[in-house]
């Protein structure tokens, strides 16, 4: 289980930085749906952590 949490997290901070080196080159519209897709995955995300019991 730790190993998992570890490569989730590691597989995060590379997405991110990847992210913000790329986005700036991107368009308006880019920007925006990256943003909206991004809010959604996150909310999944919360929903998910909350269903399972983890935040507790």
């Amino acid at each position: 289980m730790k190993k998992y949490l570890s490569g989730i997290t590691t597989g995060a901070i590379v997405g991110a930085a990847f992210g913000m080196m790329i986005l700036p080159q991107l368009d308006r519209r880019t920007q925006k749906t990256f943003r909206k897709v991004g809010r959604k995955v996150i909310d999944m995300a919360e929903d998910k952590v909350d269903i399972m019991g983890w935040m507790k």
